[in-house]
Order: C-alpha cells, then structure tokens, then sequence
C-alpha cells in the first residue's frame, strides 16, 4: 500500500500515511474543508431554510 499524500511506502506507524507530515498535511486538508463532498444545496443554512441573512424573519 502507498501514502495517498506522497505515493511512498507506507509506515505501520502512521498507517495509511509513510510519516507524521503525510499524516498531518491530511489533517490539514480535512480542516480547512480540501475533502469536502460536493452537494447541490446552498451553503448558508438560512438559504436552505427558505431565510436570507439580509431579512429578518417572519416568526
């Protein structure tokens, strides 16, 4: 099995990874939203509610 970061061997230590950098650059990506899955709704929870941030609500 190789590092899904380098391509290298990898290292029962930081399996699946070969070293704690590999480990941590995937953190990272994780973190700052790199692996996040693709979706048709919009990003604001207000606009998915049918709200917008510029109206005040109607409750």
């Amino acid at each position: 099995m190789s590092c899904p970061i380098c391509d290298k061997p990898t290292d029962s230590a930081y399996r699946p990874f070969c070293s704690k950098r590999c480990a941590d650059v995937d953190l990272g990506r994780w973190l700052t939203g790199g692996y996040a899955v693709p979706t048709d709704e919009p990003e604001d929870a207000g606009e998915a509610a049918g709200q917008h941030a510029d109206k005040p609500r109607d409750d």
